[in-house]
């Protein structure tokens, strides 16, 4: 019982864990972060509000506000595909950015 235990908690430690990209330029004004998972245990919802909240820290690091252009999700597959949260934003001047919907 204590083994199986110890192998819970070393699975959840790992669950948590992410390789990521920081922010990448991919095209004229535009950037790109990814996060890939470790395991194939981690929850795509956290992969995704990670780059996210890695792309809003970066335009508002610049004074700028973000505009997401485009987000995916790649859930896990077998051989090695491990699960991973992609977004595609552009950094704007605050006078360019489109206002809110009504």
């Amino acid at each position: 019982m204590k083994k199986l235990f110890l192998l819970m908690i070393s699975l959840l430690v790992l669950a948590g864990c992410t390789t990521k990209s920081g922010v990448l330029s991919g095209g004229p004004d535009t950037y790109l972060v990814t996060h890939q998972a470790k395991t194939n245990f981690a929850n795509l919802d956290n992969l995704k509000a990670g780059t996210l909240q890695e792309a809003t820290e970066y335009c508002l690091s610049q004074n700028k506000n973000i505009r997401v252009v485009k987000t995916s999700v790649s859930p896990p597959k077998i051989f090695g595909n491990l699960p991973r949260a992609s977004v595609q934003f552009m950094c704007l001047e605050k006078k360019d950015t489109d206002p809110p919907n009504p």
